[in-house]
């Protein structure tokens, strides 16, 4: 959201050849060029099939080994729907010149949703119900932590209620988040991606191709995924979402949903800073809330 913090361990091409050298040998050769840095990893694009995640950080180190694992599960859920996710082919280890796991990965061709009209969206919406419902099977008590995604509402209360303080115009977001305090807790522990928004959605020929960036996967209440509908899209989609969701989830579910997306439009609108893309996601998110309550 603001501009990428330094890199921890920045590295060249050189570098990166050297790690392919230790973990896949066979891929040291391919072409390699850099592609994308954001605030955790670097992305390197290997050949025209591959790229290599790399973290740039040490607080993003683990959110790679969390990947690996909970990618080898959830990965081929969403295969059997036809979507994709990044299923790390190499599990690169730690080096001596380089302290953090790493990976290979498919080379997804799709384009983000960042900045498309919300109306647009709507006729993925449906693949994007499918694939949620995919992911939110029971989790095992040993699922990657997150200390923020998927947990209880009253657990970000805090944070939130000084975001509305700087915020009072928006009342619409404060009952969706009130609602949402109010709405009976979650009666199941599921697998959840823990970020689904426009820049981790690949779309292609007017369908969800992939989920991405899947760093933040932990288990908990699929509320937070299902955020989601009110950050992508308009009533319609809303309405071609939660018809291809069926009675999957109860309206409490739903309700804490929009409690956080509530909150979610705060992060938005508060922490993205130059990044005019994103923070575009929290204007709209709001005017959305304002005009619909479900």
């Amino acid at each position: 959201m603001a501009d990428s913090p330094v890199g921890e361990h920045p590295l060249t091409e050189p570098d990166v050849r050297s790690l392919l050298r230790t973990a896949a040998p066979e891929l040291e050769h391919l072409p390699l060029r850099l592609v994308a840095e954001g605030w955790d990893n670097a992305i390197w694009r290997l050949g025209a099939d591959l790229a290599v995640r790399i973290p740039r950080r040490a607080v993003a180190a683990p959110l790679v080994r969390h990947e690996q694992r909970a990618l080898a599960v959830l990965g081929p859920w969403l295969t059997e729907h036809g979507i994709l996710s990044p299923v790390p082919t190499v599990h690169g280890a730690p080096t001596r010149s380089f302290p953090w796991h790493w990976s290979v990965v498919p080379w997804i061709a799709g384009e983000r949703p960042l900045g498309r009209p919300r109306e647009a969206n709507g006729v993925w919406a449906p693949d994007l119900a499918v694939a949620l419902h995919a992911i939110h099977r029971p989790a095992p008590i040993d699922a990657p932590p997150n200390p923020f995604r998927g947990n209880p509402l009253r657990t970000r209360d805090d944070v939130m209620q000084e975001r509305l303080g700087l915020t009072p115009e928006m009342r619409a977001l404060r009952e969706a988040w009130d609602a949402g305090l109010a709405a009976p807790l979650a009666e199941e522990r599921v697998w959840i991606h823990g970020d689904v928004h426009p820049g981790n959605i690949l779309v292609r020929d007017t369908r969800l191709a992939a989920l991405i960036d899947f760093g933040d996967v932990t288990a908990g209440d699929p509320a937070y995924d299902l955020a989601a509908q009110w950050l992508l899209f308009d009533s319609a989609g809303r309405a071609a979402f939660r018809g291809a969701a069926g009675d999957r989830y109860d309206d409490a579910t739903w309700t804490r949903a929009r409690g956080w997306a509530a909150y979610l439009t705060l992060v938005f609108l508060t922490q993205s800073d130059d990044r005019a893309e994103y923070r575009e996601i929290g204007v709209s998110t709001a005017a959305e809330l304002a005009l619909s309550t479900a």
